[in-house]
């Protein structure tokens, strides 16, 4: 069999050290330095993990995670590396001098990453809000929205039915409105109180609409300071916060 290595991550130490079997398929995972830098790794064959089962798959994926979260509580600051990045040897070249070679290639750069990311960690922000609470509070302060409601009421049925629809379109244009402004303030008010931030795609919810989704990167002596203003939003009427973490920095490497 060839032989690889199976790089879960890069560290902010240059300690040569076993971290245990606790790679996947309970590989041992241990440390490749370079100055100050080191990866993380286990020996393995050249070819990519694959399998036509999901859920071996799922638990592959998983245990990359783990090890990447364990590297990162042992060293402080890591740059995560996806799922199956395998280094291979070169001609005369073993698995190992390969990996050398590209962390003395890529020195420079990888340490500005890890500066970037030293004593921060990700985490997940979600904001949502209720339809119904939002469209109640908007028909209450809307004169357009008001000025609709008095016209139908004293319209005849028939009538009545088309200004149903005018004020449905009204309030969709309210709330889409509302929407934006509601992002852009929040955006605002977040963006002050981490390093960076991502904006990701929302995702549908049963009885809420998510109205902004982010990957943040947090200093962390700032993350109460961005918890007390997630709690103001979490407590407006009608609205949601999720806030998850930490985590590695996966999304600003």
């Amino acid at each position: 069999m060839e032989e690889a290595r199976y790089l879960y991550c890069i560290a902010d130490s240059k300690e040569k050290t076993s971290l245990g079997k606790i790679g996947i398929e309970n590989n041992e995972v241990y440390t490749i330095p370079y100055k100050d830098l080191c990866a993380v790794v286990h020996n393995s064959s050249t070819e990519p993990y694959k399998s036509e089962d999901n859920e071996v798959v799922k638990g592959w994926v998983k245990t990359h995670e783990e090890v990447v979260e364990a590297a990162w509580k042992r060293f402080a600051a890591v740059l995560p590396l996806g799922f199956d990045t395998i280094i291979k040897g070169e001609e005369k070249k073993t698995p190992e001098e390969s990996m050398r070679d590209w962390l003395k290639e890529d020195y420079e750069n990888l340490r500005q990453k890890m500066e970037k990311v030293r004593g921060k960690a990700e985490y997940g922000v979600q904001v949502s809000w209720d339809p119904r609470v939002i469209a109640q509070k908007l028909s209450e302060v809307s004169s357009k929205i008001r000025k609709l409601q008095e016209e139908m009421e004293s319209k005849p049925k028939g009538t009545a039915y088309l200004y149903k629809q005018k004020l449905e379109k009204a309030l969709k244009e309210e709330m889409t409105k509302e929407a934006d402004e509601c992002f852009k303030d929040f955006y605002e008010k977040i963006r002050k109180c981490v390093a960076d931030l991502r904006v990701e795609k929302t995702k549908k919810e049963k009885d809420r609409q998510m109205l902004m989704n982010l990957s943040c990167l947090v200093d962390k002596d700032r993350v109460k300071v961005l918890g007390d203003e997630l709690e103001k939003i979490n407590n407006l009427d009608g609205f949601f916060v999720r806030f998850t973490g930490p985590w590695p920095p996966y999304s600003f490497v």
